[in-house]
């Protein structure tokens, strides 16, 4: 299903929930996500990249009484996100990205939130997404998964989403001591480098399947104005998956 601007407002607001969202914290739900998310049965929901809740938002409705652990190191849209889920029990949020290493690590800041990165920004990406040019640097707080998640945390059936902005295959190895906990990762990818020293997908792809997680299916692809496309959410699910006893 490919949502338009106008097809995706309509769905938001459909739904009592999103559209109390929409309006009192002007978030807009990712109800993109819900074709890939209803076809899924979590219990568990990891979040690295949750900006100011769109994704959990989503998760949250197709995942009622799961347990979602999110991982944003933006202040200010961290700051947002608690506010949205204000008073739900079941969600966790921690101030934090995803990596290989723990310590910090400097973010450059996009004058659009949701496009900023660990990663330099590069001119393609501008061209592309106008408005989304670096606006300031700032240190934020990095560490591998299992220093935050222990593996009781993760069963049953866990979902691992990453959205990063090119920093795909870093928080993935930053992840990898819990990742045959997961029985599905859903990560953004791109085809083109929009950040300096991003892996693109085709590597991402060979990365996880060398970890026996199968390729399943893209959506959500944005094509550039020849018709190629730019980046895309990719679904994996592992071989035999089975959470650890």
């Amino acid at each position: 299903m490919v949502f338009t601007k106008i097809g995706k407002f309509r769905k938001l607001l459909k739904s009592p929930c999103y559209r109390k969202k929409l309006f009192f914290h002007q978030v807009a739900a990712g109800v993109e996500h819900e074709q890939v998310l209803s076809g899924l049965d979590c219990q568990t929901v990891i979040d690295v990249g949750a900006g100011r809740g769109q994704f959990a938002l989503a998760a949250r409705n197709c995942f009622p009484a799961a347990r979602i652990i999110f991982f944003e190191p933006l202040p200010g849209s961290a700051a947002a996100f608690r506010k949205v889920f204000e008073g739900d029990e079941k969600v966790v949020l921690l101030e934090a990205a995803i990596g290989l290493v723990s310590g910090t690590a400097l973010m450059h800041v996009s004058k659009k939130n949701d496009s900023s990165s660990l990663l330099p920004i590069t001119p393609m990406q501008i061209a592309i997404f106008p408005g989304t040019g670096e606006v300031a640097t700032l240190n934020v707080r990095v560490g591998r998964l299992i220093e935050f998640v222990s593996p009781e945390d993760l069963c049953p059936n866990a979902l691992l989403k990453l959205d990063v902005q090119g920093y795909e295959l870093e928080a993935l190895r930053g992840c990898e001591e819990l990742l045959t906990l997961f029985g599905h990762v859903y990560v953004e990818c791109s085809y083109v480098e929009l950040y300096e020293g991003q892996v693109l997908a085709e590597e991402v792809i060979e990365w996880l399947r060398g970890r026996d997680f199968q390729f399943v299916a893209r959506y959500n692809t944005v094509f550039g104005r020849d018709g190629k496309p730019i980046q895309a959410d990719f679904l994996f699910r592992r071989q035999e998956s089975a959470c650890a006893s």
